[in-house]
């Protein structure tokens, strides 16, 4: 198992938590200098907060952990390609590289619905590296929404 695949591990064991809290299973670490500053899962239902999403609430732990709103240096690992808004402050917060697990083509804009990564309008430019352990986070989330639709 190489570091992608080791620090993904650990945010498919957040997306699970999600799923017990019926929210859509979508977990994220922040690693910093190789080392594990946070970890969090999808919440907005929990918290009636639409803000909630997992790469949000990882941001928002490891800013009060690290007391710095910038995590430069920094690898945020994702179980699903991120949306618009988690983009938005990952780039604010100046994360270094992006992982994915599984692709996103209705909202992903890491490179499946759009890419706005490499946009002039963010004066940050990231790293994106997609499709890490893709087949077991596609299958999380198909479980769950299966499992809604029953």
């Amino acid at each position: 198992m190489n570091e992608d695949e080791k620090w993904m591990k650990i945010a498919i064991s957040e997306a699970n938590l999600a799923i017990n809290k019926g929210e859509i299973p979508v977990g994220a670490v922040l690693i910093q200098d190789g080392n594990l500053i946070a970890k969090a899962h999808n919440q907005p239902i929990l918290n009636h907060d639409p803000t909630a999403h997992a790469e949000v609430e990882v941001l928002r732990k490891a800013g009060k952990k690290l007391k710095n709103y910038r995590l430069a240096r920094s690898t945020l690992y994702v179980t699903l390609e991120p949306c618009a808004m988690c983009l938005g402050a990952i780039m604010h917060a100046r994360i270094e590289r992006i992982v994915f697990g599984a692709s996103d083509p209705k909202t992903g804009v890491c490179g499946s619905k759009a890419d706005l990564t490499s946009e002039a309008f963010f004066t940050h430019k990231v790293k994106v590296d997609g499709g890490v352990l893709e087949e077991e986070n596609k299958e999380i989330l198909q479980f769950f929404f299966k499992s809604k639709r029953k």
